[in-house]
């Protein structure tokens, strides 16, 4: 089997590429048919998704089994400034995609978005259920998630939430360096959502290909939190000294309109190859304990 991952720089990409030449994640040991796959990692250097010559001559010529895409925009207020870039990268590159890998018989999986949904919701998210993005970023990523499955009989559509891994920026590393550098931080606590550990994500993202199981997934870890028992919880983990107070969004103006509730219900991967996501607490003490071990925080 040959897998192609878009945005392999990424945190996605990054543990998905681990993961798969350890053949085992933080869950546990992956499936052995993945044992003697070839892995081609590529970013924006080597591809520009949003080039549709380009996409159909690499998958032309590497013609891949599986692509996963984990390239995108993820800049929410940068979608919002530049509208344009957002709908190139989070559209029209999953549109090439799929248009590429129509063409030799490949699957697909896509990488997609909880801002996908309105975010007025007092339960969880299913994946039936109404999507109507409130911003730039969930809309380009509804056009990707549409023109995906449109164009590529293969595909998997993943949604997922408030990602965090060992490479790269994310809320986790940005909490951290703010709570070690002052004694007293505010985080908000009228968001809520399901903070998701990418090791474990792309766990069930290997699962998913070895299927013919296509559709649309929610995969997030278990449980949910607003962003400040979310930072409550791992600044505590890692032992800092460091008050962490409660404020509402009103406090910290944005451009960019986020949902205040984006919490998913992983029904079709209990419904097809199992949920096996742990518990969104579980999974940061694993990751803080990882990442103070490996200097990373």
């Amino acid at each position: 089997m040959k897998i192609i991952i878009t945005g392999a720089k990424g945190q996605l990409g990054n543990e998905l590429i681990s993961i798969l030449q350890n053949k085992k994640s933080e869950i546990g040991r992956i499936d052995s048919r993945l044992d003697d796959v070839q892995v081609v990692g590529i970013d924006i250097d080597d591809l520009d998704i949003s080039d549709s010559k380009c996409v159909l001559d690499f998958i032309l010529r590497e013609t891949p089994d599986v692509v996963i895409n984990c390239a995108a925009m993820t800049n929410v207020n940068g979608c919002e400034s530049n509208l344009e870039l957002a709908f190139k990268v989070n559209a029209l590159g999953p549109r090439n995609l799929a248009i590429a890998c129509e063409n030799v018989g490949a699957k697909l999986v896509h990488i997609s978005t909880d801002y996908v949904f309105e975010g007025n919701s007092s339960k969880p998210y299913i994946e039936w259920d109404m999507c109507n993005p409130q911003n730039n970023y969930g809309k380009s990523k509804l056009m990707g998630e549409k023109y995906a499955s449109q164009f590529c009989s293969k595909s998997f559509i993943v949604r997922t939430s408030w990602l965090y891994g060992y490479i790269g920026n994310n809320f986790v590393k940005t909490i951290i360096k703010l709570a070690r550098e002052k004694d007293k931080i505010k985080v908000v606590n009228d968001q809520r959502g399901n903070p998701t550990n990418a090791n474990d994500l792309a766990h069930h993202i290997l699962k998913i290909i070895l299927t013919e199981e296509f559709g649309v997934y929610h995969c997030t870890c278990n449980g949910e939190c607003s962003w400040y028992d979310f930072a409550c919880e791992f600044v505590a983990l890692a032992g800092i000294k460091c008050d962490v107070e409660t404020c509402s969004s009103d406090e910290f103006p944005s451009p960019t309109k986020r949902p205040a509730y984006s919490s998913l219900d992983n029904l079709m991967l209990r419904c097809t190859v199992g949920d096996e996501m742990r518990n969104w607490k579980d999974a940061i003490k694993q990751y803080i304990e990882n990442a103070i071990n490996r200097g990373i925080i």
